[in-house]
């Protein structure tokens, strides 16, 4: 704590440098912008996992179906689709559901909360690649769920999707549309950004509190030895459950973020490959080590756009031979290849892992 006493004016000019990094670059295009405000909520989806799979170390393949709770949960309290299809509910509400976003925060953290649990709660005994293949089913599951849920009655409107979906709104500010201060616009996906650092910087102060707290030793205590930690008294059983619901609740707030911010959802947002990248995320970055998680997050978040437009160059070069989707999937899929062979720890590990690795050789 003394060392973070001493450090805050390096916090003070990152946190003044994340404020009007998006002010700088929307002058270069809105697109770069809505980049940065996605990197955010993957470093938030990814700081949901470390506490499973970091902390915890339950490897978790199906962390995507939390994001889509979330997502799935705004979207019918936000849009007109209840109302239009259960005529019942449209006479109480003639004005449609409009949720505030102070009731979507906890709503969606305590509803992803209670899946995480449900899914913890018949995968306690499993460790290991069953675990990974149990609760990457379950990942499936929600998302067959999402897709088929429209017979016999319409809840999700199955492969099409939810649209019309209101835009977040904080103390009246919608930030939906652009905010004109004199003659300066902010544009609105500038101020999601803001949202969304704004949750960034709460989750990683919970996630550091967690893990310097007696919850996060146990956690840590299961994840390197259970049996050990069982018999120091630890209740694995409930530390587990704990470790599910506290990150399945990250995945759905960034849900219902998400959602607000693209105004649609679908069951084709939440694939496999969701999760997979979300998993990448926390192992390059460096498992269990909060700067690393989110610096891995950044990068793959950041770097599938980042490739699209070299990806298109090359393609240019080659005379339009080679799709510019494939290769870009291949540019991705060898810098990641690059990083583990260079930096199998991570990017950035934490010290333990530095300093294992060095008795090590």
């Amino acid at each position: 704590m003394q060392a973070l006493k001493h450090r805050w004016p390096l916090f003070l000019a990152l946190a003044l440098a994340l404020l009007l990094l998006p002010l700088a670059v929307q002058s270069i295009g809105a697109g770069w912008v809505r980049i940065l405000a996605l990197a955010m909520l993957y470093v938030l989806l990814a700081l949901g996992l470390n506490i499973v799979v970091g902390y915890a170390g339950l490897l978790d393949l199906g962390f995507v179906a939390f994001y889509a709770v979330g997502a799935y949960m705004y979207a019918l309290l936000a849009s007109p689709h209840l109302t239009e299809t259960f005529a019942s509910l449209g006479q109480v509400f003639p004005q449609g559901l409009h949720t505030p976003i102070w009731f979507v925060i906890p709503l969606a953290a305590g509803l992803a909360a209670v899946a995480g649990a449900l899914l913890g709660l018949p995968v306690l005994r499993l460790r290991g690649d069953y675990l990974a293949i149990v609760t990457l089913g379950f990942g499936e599951i929600i998302r067959v769920f999402m897709n088929n849920l429209e017979h016999p009655v319409n809840i999700t409107n199955g492969p099409r999707g939810l649209d019309r979906i209101d835009p977040m709104s904080v103390w009246g500010l919608s930030l939906g549309k652009p905010l004109m201060i004199g003659d300066y616009k902010i544009a609105s996906v500038t101020l999601y950004y803001w949202l969304f650092l704004g949750l960034v910087v709460l989750s990683v102060i919970v996630c550091y509190r967690l893990e310097h707290s007696r919850i996060g030793r146990a956690w840590m205590a299961i994840r390197e030895d259970e049996l050990a930690a069982k018999a120091m008294g630890i209740n694995t059983r409930n530390m587990k459950l704990l470790a599910f619901a506290m990150g399945a609740s990250f995945g759905g707030v960034a849900g219902a973020m998400f959602a607000a911010f693209q105004g649609f959802v679908s069951p084709e947002s939440f694939s496999l490959m969701e999760s997979i990248m979300i998993v990448a995320m926390v192992v390059l970055g460096g498992i269990g080590h909060l700067p690393g998680v989110i610096l891995g997050a950044l990068m793959l978040a950041a770097l599938p756009e980042v490739l699209r437009y070299i990806a298109g160059d090359i393609q240019n070069l080659t005379g339009g031979r080679i799709d510019a989707a494939i290769l870009r999937q291949l540019l991705i899929a060898l810098a990641m290849i690059g990083i583990m062979l260079l930096r199998p720890q991570g990017l950035w590990p934490s010290d333990k892992v530095k300093s294992a690795a060095g008795h090590a050789q």
